[in-house]
């Protein structure tokens, strides 16, 4: 689920646009709202809808509604961004492991020299692919 703030959304589109963009939102299933009793509003909404309802605002209001279809854009390719960072970088074993995959005959100095990893992590990542074959 990815949220959008819009700040001060009615004063940018008008409030009149607002309604229509909340409907619109709404058949897609997201949800365009009002925090609390704020001028602010934010756009709640999975990656699919959100795209989809990028692609309704611009086929039927593109100038008056540039606004609101640049904050979706930015919002999605922050949240995509975001999500690929999230992913965490390989453990030490996971790449001793493909080192050893990859060159089946490296010497336990290589890999210390290559991942910077302890004679003791070596020597059991190799005692496991042994394990393996």
């Amino acid at each position: 689920m990815i949220t959008i703030a819009l700040p001060s959304l009615i004063h940018r589109i008008g409030g009149v646009r607002v309604k229509q963009a909340k409907t619109i939102a709404l058949k897609l299933g997201c949800e365009l709202k009002r925090i609390r009793r704020s001028r602010n509003w934010q756009l709640q909404g999975e990656v699919e809808p959100l795209s989809e309802l990028i692609e309704t605002l611009t086929a039927t209001e593109p100038d008056t509604m540039s606004y609101l279809i640049k904050k979706i854009t930015d919002g999605i390719n922050t949240a995509l961004i975001s999500e690929e960072d999230s992913q965490p970088p390989p453990s030490m074993a996971d790449k001793l492991a493909a080192l050893i995959q990859s060159n089946p005959d490296i010497t336990l100095n290589e890999l210390m020299a290559i991942t910077d990893c302890t004679m003791a992590q070596a020597r059991s990542v190799r005692f496991e692919m042994q394990d393996f074959d």
